[in-house]
């Protein structure tokens, strides 16, 4: 990897910040996930089922949306590995995944709307 030569120095590393860095995909794979959450409703879904397992009919009534319009936000959410399905018979229990970037970012959602509250 060639050497970067910033033009100032301003008394950090940031040369060897820079080549710690996560790679392109990383910050794609973020961004995607973030865009997902940028949705108000795919929100709101999402926050329900870091706290409960739910079927599209229940989730259509919760929302006052139909249960196409909830399974295309569902699909969105399952694409980007927020959230799994589970089939028992003709039904699928959405939940979100176990997963410790899921818990951080229900935490994360969490203290963003305590912050809106203290305005």
């Amino acid at each position: 990897m060639a050497q970067t030569h910033l033009p100032h120095d301003h008394g950090q590393d940031t040369e060897k910040i820079f080549r710690a860095m996560p790679g392109e995909a990383e910050f794609q794979t973020a961004a995607d996930t973030f865009r997902q959450l940028g949705d108000p409703t795919r929100l709101r879904i999402f926050w329900l089922l870091c706290h409960c397992e739910e079927c599209v009919l229940n989730l259509s009534a919760l929302m006052n949306m139909s249960s196409p319009a909830v399974s295309h936000h569902l699909k969105q959410l399952k694409a980007c590995g927020l959230i799994t399905g589970l089939r028992a018979g003709k039904e699928v229990y959405y939940k979100a995944a176990g997963t410790k970037q899921c818990s951080e970012l229900l935490h994360m959602v969490e203290k963003l709307m305590q912050l809106e509250d203290t305005d």
